[in-house]
């Protein structure tokens, strides 16, 4: 029998979600003051923590933080990002980050975003940009790791 790569099996974790992750999510947030230009648009850089914050909703929604999968040693480091800006967001006006789970394997996790705009009258705006990433899974030590199975990929609650 062929043994796994060093660093991938499937090891234990300590913290489990309280229910199924959703492969989908919503966040809202506003664009800080400090995020924006004189102008009152979001500096580009600024979209990659919403990112982040949208990915960390998703888990905390399963009823587990980013925080807890840490002290279990499961670190997901960012391995690839893409972003496509369609249109600028502005200061203090309210965004919705849309997120879904669209792959990955063993020891990492694939996500596409889209940044929209919410209009004055709560609705739907503009798509604001597009983006995906994959996140790497690796223990303390910074080697890769097998994900735990309930955050791979297809045990995510509405994952298709």
């Amino acid at each position: 029998m062929a043994e796994a790569p060093v660093g991938v099996g499937r090891a234990a974790c300590d913290v489990q979600p309280a229910r199924a992750l959703p492969a989908t999510g919503e966040t809202r947030l506003r664009p800080r003051y400090c995020e924006c230009d004189p102008m009152g648009v979001a500096h580009h850089a600024s979209y990659i923590p919403w990112l982040e914050i949208a990915r960390t909703e998703m888990l905390r929604v399963g009823g587990v933080t980013y925080a807890q999968l840490e002290d279990a040693g499961v670190l997901l480091v960012v391995t690839r990002l893409e972003m496509k800006y369609r249109l600028p967001a502005r200061y203090d006006r309210e965004v919705l980050i849309r997120t879904r789970v669209t792959g990955g394997g063993r020891a990492r996790i694939d996500h596409d975003y889209e940044v929209l705009e919410i209009r004055d009258d709560g609705s739907i705006g503009d798509l604001l940009a597009t983006a995906s990433t994959t996140l790497g899974c690796v223990g303390r030590d910074g080697r890769p790791r097998a994900l735990p199975e309930w955050l791979t990929p297809n045990a995510h609650a509405d994952a298709t």
